[in-house]
């Protein structure tokens, strides 16, 4: 007697998600041997349902010894479930944790305190950890987004000068504008690369960091200050008198911004 498959009211259940299942139960009459059961069930009921594959069968018994059981097919979708990755693919991730840079000015002193007695404490005009020896500063956190974009490249376009155009890229900053990113605002990390056997693609992850460029920027009484995203800002302290306080003070004198990235066209990464 063949098995017989017929669907039950408490079928059809979904669950979304990047792991979601789809579930089509059945009763089976017909057979009291449960691996037939099991195999009839392989290959009557659908492989797909809903567009997702990955099927799973399950027999579970009402009554056995009359040939009465209960079937599941569930089907999972799953990232092996995915469509393999082809040559011009590309995916992207971000990451806007900051960065760390030391500075020796604040934005404001917001206060200071004096010990009894002292008729007014020194004025740095901003400057931070001030010593007989120099400015210590501060480490703070500073806007920093970085962001990778994986692509797909067809194994005919990576050769030896396309790697070598990455290694001599790797450290430089943009010299025009790039994704959105003004010149000078754009760091290039490097890449990584990966080809699998026979794939006639390679997967290359390309890493970049952007710190915007700024205008108005102040050091103590240095005004009207810009640099772009990668430059490096830095004070010149002197000895002052402070003739209030009636002691000697360092004080931001002058203020440079200094290029430490070479900068370059990042044409040549084409993505």
């Amino acid at each position: 007697m063949p098995v017989t498959f017929h669907e039950l009211a408490s079928s059809r259940v979904h669950e979304t998600g990047s792991n979601g299942t789809r579930e089509l139960k059945y009763v089976a009459m017909g057979s009291s041997d449960d691996v037939e059961v099991r195999s009839q069930a392989e290959a009557q009921l659908p492989s797909a349902y809903d567009g997702v594959g990955n099927r799973r069968i399950r027999v579970e018994p009402v009554d056995s010894n009359h040939g009465l059981w209960e079937v599941t097919a569930s089907f999972r979708t799953s990232e092996s479930q995915q469509e393999p990755p082809q040559a011009g693919d590309s995916s992207y991730s971000f990451d806007t944790t900051g960065g760390t840079q030391h500075i020796t000015q604040s934005r404001q002193t917001v206060s200071g305190y004096g010990a009894p007695g002292i008729p007014a404490i020194p004025d740095f005009d901003q400057a931070i950890g001030v010593t007989d020896d120099g400015v210590e500063g501060v480490d703070v956190t500073i806007p920093v987004f970085s962001y990778t974009e994986t692509h797909y490249v067809p194994a005919a376009s990576v050769t030896s000068g396309y790697v070598n155009t990455l290694f001599n890229l790797t450290g430089k900053v943009n010299s025009g504008p790039f994704k959105g990113f003004a010149a000078g605002e754009l760091l290039f990390l490097g890449a990584s690369g990966s080809k699998r056997g026979s794939e006639d693609f390679w997967e290359i992850t390309y890493r970049f960091a952007c710190s915007p460029n700024a205008t108005g920027l102040s050091v103590g009484p240095i005004t009207g200050i810009s640099k772009k995203g990668w430059e490096y800002l830095w004070a010149l302290y002197e000895d002052v008198e402070d003739t209030e306080a009636k002691r000697i003070v360092k004080r931001p004198v002058a203020a440079y911004v200094e290029r430490v990235y070479d900068e370059a066209s990042f044409g040549g990464l084409g993505i």
